[in-house]
């Protein structure tokens, strides 16, 4: 069975370890084969990982595409540690991640970490004070800006 991807003009996936562009059409590809694929949705740079659970995304991340070698295994630990120092609540997010690596599912991985940014985006928007829409210094919240 091979894995259908959809792209939009200009839009970009990984595949493997090979970035690819669509050009200005909308184009239909299957995948066969056992190999990391990423759309440009999911993909994040290391510019943009400004946070402790972005780059524990970025980590699970380069474990999907470059494999489990020991410095990734390395970083993620390192990394998932910090995050539970900081933020022992965020707990249940990080096993999470941890048993999808421990059982070979890195892509599930990344879903999960999604779901660690989402719940880091939280705990900021409660500790700034920013309430549903508006922050009290009257910015927009970002984290009710999500789509």
């Amino acid at each position: 069975m091979s894995l259908k991807i959809e792209l939009k003009p200009g839009e970009r996936v990984i595949i493997g370890n090979c970035v690819v562009r669509n050009d200005d059409q909308r184009t239909r590809l299957f995948i066969e084969g056992d190999t990391p694929v990423l759309r440009e949705k999911d993909i994040l740079t290391a510019a943009a990982a400004n946070s402790p659970a972005k780059r524990v995304y970025l980590a699970v991340q380069l474990m999907y595409l470059d494999g489990l070698g020991e410095e990734n295994a390395n970083n993620f630990k390192t990394l998932s540690d910090q995050i539970l120092d900081a933020a022992p609540s965020a707990a249940p997010h990080v096993e999470a991640i941890g048993k999808a690596v421990l059982t070979g599912n890195l892509y599930k991985a990344l879903k999960e970490a999604k779901k660690l940014i989402a719940y880091e985006e939280e705990l900021i928007g409660h500790a700034t004070g920013c309430g549903p829409g508006i922050c009290e210094d009257g910015a927009t919240n970002r984290t009710s800006e999500r789509t």
